[in-house]
């Protein structure tokens, strides 16, 4: 039997802040639309950086960038992943599918697509919007998202935290476009 060792943080060969920001992104956002956790959007942050998502649109109450807060999870993920304050969510997501995004609510809805058998095109940008911790995505987004996407779940509770949907997701759509 094989015994597994740690590999040290030199070992694991990461990108520099520089690098990074130089480094290609894949052809995904995260809209965060009315989160009210500093540490929810710290997360989303190191997600975002962990897959190279090309930005974070924070819509809405979400907070920003510098808080200790963000910047407490985050892990410095919030000065190399690119972001952008936006007010009007329903106007961001008309922007973003003039600009060719396909506009993807994680929501549990009808007619929504099991993650399992979400296909991403290969040369398409997608958004995908994350809602309130409490009320989910704005009703308004849902019927102007292009795809409401659903994150299935087995056990008592009905949802998932915010962070963690984002992470799931985030590898879902990594994971089937590299396989691609």
């Amino acid at each position: 039997m094989i015994s597994p060792r740690k590999v040290s943080m030199e070992e694991l060969n990461r990108l520099s802040a520089d690098e990074y920001l130089l480094a290609p992104k894949h052809s995904f956002v995260f809209v965060l639309d009315d989160i009210r956790s500093l540490n929810n959007v710290g997360s989303v942050f190191r997600t975002s950086d962990a897959f190279r998502a090309e930005k974070i649109y924070l819509c809405g109450l979400t907070g920003t960038p510098p808080h200790r807060d963000i910047t407490k999870t985050a892990l410095g993920a919030d000065t190399t992943v690119a972001w952008e304050h936006v007010l009007d969510v329903l106007g961001l997501v008309a922007r973003l599918k003039a600009e060719g995004y396909t506009v993807v609510a994680l929501e549990q809805a009808e007619g929504s697509t099991k993650l399992q058998n979400f296909t991403p095109q290969l040369n398409q940008k997608y958004a995908f919007v994350l809602g309130n911790e409490v009320f989910g995505v704005n009703e308004e987004v849902v019927s102007q998202a292009d795809i409401c996407l659903e994150i299935p779940q087995f056990g008592t509770k009905h949802s998932l935290n915010v962070s963690v949907s984002a992470g799931i997701v985030a590898w879902d759509y990594i994971a089937k476009v590299l396989k691609s």
